[in-house]
């Protein structure tokens, strides 16, 4: 296949003007040095995939995850919510539009390593700032590819979700697996704090505004802040451990939980607050582990999924409206239905997922506070969640007047 590829990328050469052939014969000439560099995945159980290596060479582990997604990789290379986390690309080819400045959720890449099928050197999209090659390497971040990813994530979908070890440099099965034994699991690990900002900052809309927003920041996605702001909102972002009396004294208009990595159960220093928050009596909206801390506020516990939901294509039920909703989604936790299906007095279910039925959305009963298990705020991604915002502004200005 790569020899076919070269072929193909030498005819390009004859159709580019003289002064961008160097260019193009330099990338592959590094190509061709690069691309049958090997590379090993491993994971826990044994199971081992050879493929080649792409991105900064080394080793590293991780838990291992898949993203269904068709297009919006840098995105999910970039969200803090992968934080400690290898990812699966089920779609075929990645890096064939390069990447961008602009479109990363945060600054830097926050997965631990990257497997796809087809990883693609040269980019097609004229807007692209460099290749994906040249990104991943930047921001340390390991690729094997060339393996049989769907093999891979039926695999996962089998055996649930397992801790991997991908190594471009050591070949050895008993020293890796050693290495991979020192792997902590996902479950009862706190990482929120280890990716949110260290102090507070500000962030103004460009119009007016009589709206303040506190954003607890447990990994927060940059697209979450565009929303608030284009909705008018100013906002202050607080680290996560940040005590519910600093947060008051800016006195704020209402309360924004976001999106994070880790296990929601090891975050206890979050709930109190959360609790001071919704006892205030000022509108809260959460989305993703903000959802997750919303209800163990108030007693509903969370359990580990048996492989996660990841990807924009996830179907979810809106039971008020009995509309269904295309999701993008990104998380291995969920809330207990049964406790909430239970003769809840705190909540009501709002949203459910119609793959497998589980807790997507839930409305407080006693306070002005909701949340979603899922991202409305998605980009690259579906807009039918969009509405959640606008309730959100709703809900402040009614509590305001």
């Amino acid at each position: 296949m790569s020899g076919i590829g070269f072929c193909l990328k030498s005819e390009l050469l004859l159709l580019l003007p003289a002064t961008n052939r160097l260019s193009l014969r330099q990338t592959i000439s590094f190509m061709n040095e690069e691309i049958n560099s090997p590379a090993i995945l491993m994971l826990d159980d044994g199971t081992v995939f050879r493929g080649l290596a792409a991105g900064r060479k080394g080793t590293t582990t991780g838990e291992l995850c898949f993203n269904t997604a068709m297009t919006g990789y840098q995105e999910a290379f970039t969200d803090p919510s992968y934080h400690g986390q290898i990812l699966i690309m089920t779609n075929v080819h990645i890096g064939n539009y390069g990447a961008k400045t602009d479109e990363s959720e945060n600054d830097q890449a926050t997965i631990k390593g990257m497997v796809c099928r087809n990883f693609q050197y040269l980019h097609s999209r004229s807007l692209a700032d460099f290749e994906l090659q040249q990104f991943l390497d930047d921001n340390g971040i390991l690729t094997i590819y060339d393996i049989d990813t769907r093999a891979l994530v039926r695999h996962i979908r089998t055996k649930g979700a397992l801790n991997a070890i991908i190594s471009s440099e050591n070949f050895d099965i008993p020293s890796l697996k050693e290495q991979l034994k020192n792997t902590p699991s996902m479950k009862g690990l706190e990482l929120s704090s280890k990716v949110c900002t260290k102090e507070p900052y500000d962030l103004k809309p460009s119009v007016e505004t009589a709206r303040r927003v506190a954003v607890m920041d447990y990994g927060i996605k940059k697209n979450i802040l565009r929303s608030l702001l284009n909705l008018g909102c100013e906002i202050r972002v607080f680290p996560a451990k940040t005590s519910f009396d600093e947060i008051k004294n800016w006195n704020p208009d209402a309360y924004f939980l976001s999106n994070g990595p880790g296990d929601p159960a090891s975050m206890d220093y979050a709930i109190p607050v959360v609790n001071e928050m919704l006892e205030s009596g000022k509108p809260l909206f959460g989305i993703c582990l903000g959802h997750q801390l919303l209800c163990m506020a108030r007693g509903i516990k969370t359990f580990k999924m048996h492989h996660g939901h990841r990807g924009i294509n996830h179907p979810v039920l809106n039971l008020k409206s009995g509309k269904a909703e295309v999701t993008s989604q990104n998380h291995g936790f969920g809330v207990d239905r049964e406790l909430l299906d239970r003769d809840n007095e705190d909540f009501e279910i709002t949203h459910i997922n119609l793959n497998d039925q589980s807790v997507e959305g839930v409305k407080m009963k006693k306070y002005p506070a909701f949340s979603v298990q899922y991202h409305p705020e998605a980009a690259p991604g579906p807009h039918d969640s969009q509405y959640l915002f606008d309730e959100f502004i709703e809900m402040i200005d009614k509590n305001k007047n």
